[in-house]
């Protein structure tokens, strides 16, 4: 049903902003509406978990060759969670999906963007009064929809003491992790009580810097929805009417992955 659903509501944006077929092409080339990256570039700065080994760019070659034409490449590092990245259901939950193992529905779709930035502390959950609120507002949370969650944490991002509430490294710095997150009440009400496709949100993580049992995580990748971190721009995106195409490196067997996340926003 999710992905019927998924791709219905993507022919019904591309027929609303196309006259005809041969105006495909306005949804690609900024005539229908306006594509946002949702995602941070992998660096030296960018913020991972405490505990885990960063992205690192290794030089092989850059410069003119013998045979005289320029040559450029590269070898990369990191860990699998770290920068905006997937986190597949198996991170939290055995049996569930893989990284290349999620489907594309689970991971294209309308957005929805729930924004709780006038009122979130460092240990802020997200709650299901949050969620209720907007759809007040807003509607049901539409069947099949990707949520993302704006906090304004993105704005301390990449500065690890600010965004993830240490500058510390190692197994000692995770006591010390301050952000918010998605409330495990919340997560297991959407699970229950609705019918989306994946939870996103501008913090290093679902479950907030003091959990300690990752509740979220377990409740939303019990049910194989999986979740995107430290995603970018949430700023930019409408509280409903974009959509989201959020494809993660297809790692064989992984728990996560990179993901380069963006939105198409139509005029």
């Amino acid at each position: 049903m999710r992905s019927t659903l998924n791709v219905l509501s993507i022919v019904v944006v591309v027929s609303s902003a196309c006259e005809s077929r041969a105006n495909f092409g306005a949804v690609f080339d900024g005539g229908a509406g306006d594509w946002i990256d949702l995602s941070y570039a992998f660096d030296e700065q960018t913020v991972y978990w405490p505990t885990a080994v960063g992205f690192a760019l290794e030089t092989v070659s850059y410069g003119e060759t013998e045979a005289g034409f320029f040559y450029a490449a590269n070898n990369f590092s990191a860990a699998e969670h770290g920068g905006t990245h997937l986190d597949s259901p198996i991170h939290f939950f055995e049996g569930r999906w893989t990284t290349d193992q999620i489907p594309l529905e689970s991971l294209i779709g309308p957005a929805v963007v729930l924004d709780v930035s006038d009122r979130v502390s460092p240990d802020y959950q997200v709650t299901v009064s949050d969620l209720t609120g907007w759809e007040g507002s807003h509607g049901l949370l539409p069947d099949g929809a990707i949520l993302l969650i704006r906090t304004g944490w993105g704005d301390r991002y990449p500065d690890p003491l600010r965004y993830l509430g240490t500058a510390m490294v190692g197994p000692a710095a995770v006591a010390e992790l301050h952000f918010p997150a998605l409330h495990p009440d919340a997560a297991r009400w959407l699970v229950a009580e609705r019918n989306i496709s994946a939870v996103g949100l501008d913090t290093p993580s679902i479950d907030f810097g003091q959990s300690t049992s990752f509740e979220s995580h377990r409740a939303l990748f019990g049910a194989n929805i999986p979740a995107f971190e430290n995603v970018a721009n949430l700023d930019r995106l409408p509280p409903t009417g974009s959509f989201v195409v959020a494809l993660p490196m297809k790692i064989s067997g992984g728990t996560g992955g990179p993901l380069r996340i963006v939105a198409f926003v139509p005029h």
